[in-house]
């Protein structure tokens, strides 16, 4: 039965991969004759993790999800079924933007109206051929991302520039014993009361809470990570290829109620490519593997590769995504150590009022037993986390890098990051730019509204040039297409009485298409003094999609007071319906993120209003359900960019 699963996902991946032949763009009905690359059918399930159930959002009956492999330059067809009963739900593809068709980047209030319970809706993806690397999948309502989430693998047409003899996926998510809705319950109460701390983290699915003792698993098969299949690049004298190099499992974790620590099989003298995932929804979190000490990050948060950084540890923000080498010991090194063929993966919250301590565990043999956790740390984690390789990640091959340099910003755009009471709601809310999406009341998602009224629903550009950025009356952030822009995420001390001068560490993440990390520092941000920084350190940024805006110092100024900066350099060059928000969920949920809209309503509107009205009604004909086959338009015409680039030369999937 593995064997047929396995061999089917594989005869699609190779018929992706080899077909060049496009189709023309149109509306078609996804009958029983159509067939998606990909199905995710999300419910509600108790789930064993962190040694205790708890009623979570799951993906195929899984948390987290499947991993799902596409390739780099095709377009893939994606169904999500919404299985729950009494909830909304969407799916984003964090870190891919939005470079598909445009109603797929599942953020309800911007770019689609929510599957409803009983439906499913057809997303459609198209990869470019810079975009291997690694990503997530999420659910963007509520809090269901906690749990709704699973990889993304974009894999390369030809061979990474770096070997690698395979790879493990390393998947970080909070765990809270509060249930979802009554988290939202508390925070969108006029008498707020906070989600809690994380009460443990899970890698793959799997961890334990502070209370519980993680307990010693006899020797087996490795439960709680992803499996790996690998692709050959063999070719025999005839033509055909060999494709089939062994296989070793799914893409499925296995979730077990036992109360023992997640591992990562390795075998010795091999070179594995981890590919660490932030699906946290609040922890930042340290790391460290004990006694390998050099880990070499070659990819941030996907797209482009970067000049190998090696260092002792790793920091992993909600959102953020880190592609490391690691080499592990030879035979004859583990019988130098003693025979010793396991050793701990430790991991640490920051800069939350507790820590969070947990543990996996890195295993050179299956006939080895899995310890339970250390009595004590292995490792001693900096406690700072402000300057960990700022101005320090610069692209492999700076030749296809479109770094826009400092003359060419048109304007600079700040949004400064606060606490306060909404004066008109009660509500204990987060601002940017002196605005919270609380305020926000639409009645259907902005890219909706345009498509519908045109250029009669685009904000104003003059307004909101003298508004913070943002239009009064849309409430909106609009670009001009093409222009570039400094966007600067001003950390300020709290103005809540109750956390007065409070200043937190938040996660931003942009939708719509990278930016240029630009740098960070305590304070109010100085432009001159930060580009003659760049200048002096000969500074190329690479790509990013989700950076860390610090706290700095101990942590409180005066309320209202500039605390930290990050800055992001981006050329708007891709017209749509974006957002910026902070990845920790619960800031999200209390207003802490804003729409842009770039260039025209004649740049967004791509697709015919004769079809595009299939998409402008909540649980229209676009959503199918049992007796519907929904009526979708084909944005991409199906060319395959990765079979046009020559013959595949190696990588692994």
């Amino acid at each position: 039965m593995l064997a047929s699963m396995l061999f089917g996902n594989l005869s699609s991946f190779l018929a992706k991969w080899f077909s060049g032949a496009a189709e023309s763009a149109g509306t078609l009905v996804h009958d029983a004759q159509f067939t998606p690359d990909h199905v995710l059918r999300v419910s509600v399930a108790q789930v064993p993790s962190a040694c205790e159930p708890r009623e979570d959002i799951v993906v195929n009956g899984f948390s987290p999800g499947p991993a799902i492999h596409l390739l780099a330059g095709t377009r893939t067809w994606i169904r999500v079924y919404n299985d729950m009963v009494d909830r909304n739900l969407s799916m984003h593809w964090h870190g891919l933007s939005q470079r598909f068709a445009p109603f797929s980047d599942g953020t309800p209030s911007a770019t689609q109206w929510p599957i409803p319970p009983g439906h499913f809706f057809d997303y459609e993806i198209q990869t470019e051929l810079g975009d291997a690397g690694t990503y997530f999948y999420h659910s963007h309502v509520d809090m269901q991302a906690l749990s709704c989430t699973g990889p993304v693998i974009v894999e390369d047409c030809k061979s990474p520039p770096f070997h690698y003899d395979d790879e493990r996926i390393l998947l970080f998510q909070d765990y809270f014993h509060k249930s979802d809705a009554e988290m939202i319950q508390g925070l969108t109460s006029t008498q707020f009361v906070w989600t809690g701390e994380t009460r443990g983290i899970l890698l793959n699915g799997r961890g334990f809470l502070p209370n519980q003792t993680a307990v010693q698993d006899p020797a087996d098969e490795a439960s709680g990570c992803f499996e790996k299949r690998r692709f050959s690049n063999s070719q025999t004298a005839n033509g055909t290829w060999n494709v089939w190099d062994g296989c070793t499992g799914h893409d499925e974790i296995e979730l077990l109620s036992d109360c023992t620590l997640p591992v990562i099989d390795v075998e010795p003298g091999k070179t594995y490519r981890l590919r660490f995932i932030g699906a946290t929804g609040l922890s930042l979190l340290a790391m460290g593997f004990e006694d390998h000490n050099e880990l070499t990050i070659v990819q941030v948060d996907g797209t482009e590769y970067n000049v190998p950084v090696t260092v002792g540890h790793i920091q992993l923000g909600a959102g953020q995504r880190f592609d490391v080498l690691l080499q592990t010991k030879t035979t004859e090194e583990l019988w130098e150590n003693g025979g010793k063929t396991t050793f701990f993966l430790q991991f640490e919250t920051r800069d939350r009022p507790d820590i969070y301590r947990g543990y996996g565990v890195l295993r050179y043999n299956l006939d080895s037993p899995v310890p339970s956790a250390p009595a004590t740390p292995v490792l001693v984690l900096p406690a700072e986390v402000n300057n960990w390789l700022e101005y320090t990640f610069q692209p492999l091959d700076p030749s296809k890098s479109s770094y826009p340099a400092a003359e060419h910003v048109t304007r600079r755009v700040i949004l400064e990051a606060q606490q306060k009471i909404d004066p008109t709601t009660g509500l204990l809310v987060w601002e940017l730019a002196h605005m919270t999406s609380i305020d926000m009341s639409r009645d259907k998602p902005v890219l909706v509204d345009i498509y519908e009224r045109g250029q009669a629903a685009m904000p104003n550009y003059a307004a909101a040039l003298a508004n913070h950025g943002w239009d009064p009356a849309t409430k909106l952030f609009p670009a001009r297409k093409d222009e570039v822009i400094e966007i600067v995420i001003q950390n300020m001390g709290s103005q809540y009485s109750g956390a007065s001068g409070i200043v937190e560490t938040h996660p931003f993440h942009a939708h719509g298409q990278h930016f240029y990390d630009i740098g960070s520092g305590p304070g109010k941000y100085d432009p001159e003094l930060n580009n003659a920084k760049l200048a002096i350190l000969g500074y190329h940024p690479i790509k990013r999609d989700t950076a860390m805006v610090y706290r700095y110092g101990t942590g409180e100024v005066a309320p209202g007071e500039p605390a930290g900066w990050r800055a992001w350099r981006m050329r708007m060059d891709h017209p749509g319906v974006w957002m910026i928000h902070c990845h920790v969920l619960a800031h999200m949920i209390m207003g802490m993120e804003v729409l842009w809209v770039v260039g025209d309503a004649e740049d967004i509107v791509s697709i015919p209003l004769s079809v595009s009205q299939n998409y402008f009604t909540y649980g229209g004909s676009v959503y199918g359900n049992e007796t519907y086959a929904p009526e979708v338009y084909h944005y991409f015409d199906g060319t395959n960019q990765c079979g046009s680039t020559g013959m595949w030369d190696g990588g692994w999937w």
